[in-house]
């Protein structure tokens, strides 16, 4: 068995399901892969381990990718695994007053975000909403970070910015209405991506394609039975078990709203596009989160996804996703 290191984005959680899946069903070891999960510290860290040779491959935001490129490193992005961001704009309805629908219900506001990136990424919106001088967008809290649900809870904001599933999971806890309003569906922007270094693709092309067609088969049988996914993320931190029900709905989230797309059902899991990495860039670069410039183009390629394999062309059936 070869060993490889993937490095998560975070602590375990319904988004990483299909990964635990993939290396409990033998997945992994049946592309003679021995794979050790490495926890996450956010996506910087993991995309700066991967291209710095730390790890192997590392899961990551599309946004930490180009961010870090902007720093001098050299991350490689070979699959776009969730082709919409998971960023949302979150709140409950006795707080905001009404369902929150539209970005444009946000002018008069104030919003909460999260972290650097869910604010960039708000503030995008509500840009092309033209809204975004009748918000007042918070920054960061550097001390809560992105614990910002209770500013929602005693009204101190009208709503947050985190990612899909926070509203619903705020409102299940405190017996209120939760009303989310996803980024992905108004901002055409990659959300979470695998990563390496260019070095390690270089010497070791077919373990990237190895990996790949794994974890395009985890991500395939996750989808068609989600419990036996959050069962495989159970074995591998057992305090989730409480939380079954929420990890489970940010699995199927991700797997029904943001990693599935038309695109993907016409040319298969992973698939990226040069068109929609460049917008990211132009996003980017009207913010202060990029340090220094940034080549798009060099930070992705398709050349190790292996689009010649069942189950990454045909992902559509294979999953049992309908395209739209």
């Amino acid at each position: 068995m070869e060993p490889l290191s993937f490095q998560l984005n975070w602590e375990p959680n319904g988004f990483q399901s299909p990964y635990f899946l993939a290396r409990e069903a033998g997945f992994y070891r049946e592309e003679g892969l021995e794979v050790e999960f490495l926890e996450g510290h956010g996506s910087p860290y993991a995309v700066e381990r991967a291209a710095r040779g730390g790890a192997d491959i590392a899961l990551a935001g599309a946004s930490a990718v180009l961010a870090k490129q902007s720093e001098g490193v050299e991350p490689l992005a070979v699959a776009a695994v969730t082709q919409k961001t998971p960023a949302a704009v979150y709140t409950l309805r006795d707080v905001f007053g009404e369902p929150l629908t539209e970005p444009e219900q946000l002018a008069g506001r104030t919003v909460a975000p999260s972290a650097t990136k869910t604010r960039i990424l708000a503030a995008q919106l509500l840009e092309n909403a033209g809204v975004r001088d009748e918000v007042e967008l918070l920054s960061v809290d550097p001390h809560t970070h992105h614990r910002v649900q209770h500013k929602v809870l005693d009204g101190t904001v009208d709503a947050a910015v985190g990612v899909v599933t926070n509203g619903i999971e705020l409102g299940r806890e405190h017996g209120r209405t939760p009303d989310e309003l996803p980024i992905g569906e108004f901002l055409d922007i990659y959300g979470m991506t695998l990563v390496t270094g260019p070095a390690f693709a270089d010497e070791q092309p077919e373990t990237v394609r190895s990996f790949l067609r794994a974890t395009a088969r985890g991500w395939a049988v996750a989808t068609r039975d989600p419990e036996r996914a959050v069962d495989a993320l159970v074995d591998r931190n057992a305090t989730l078990e409480r939380r079954r029900a929420i990890e489970q709905l940010k699995f199927e989230t991700a797997a029904h709203r943001l990693q599935f797309t038309p695109h993907v059902g016409e040319h298969g899991w992973g698939t990226q596009e040069r068109a929609r990495w460049r917008r990211l860039g132009e996003t980017l670069a009207e913010t202060a989160l990029l340090e220094g410039s940034i080549d798009p183009d060099a930070a992705w390629t398709d050349e190790y996804r292996p689009d010649d394999d069942p189950i990454v062309a045909e992902y559509a059936d294979r999953a049992q996703l309908r395209v739209d």
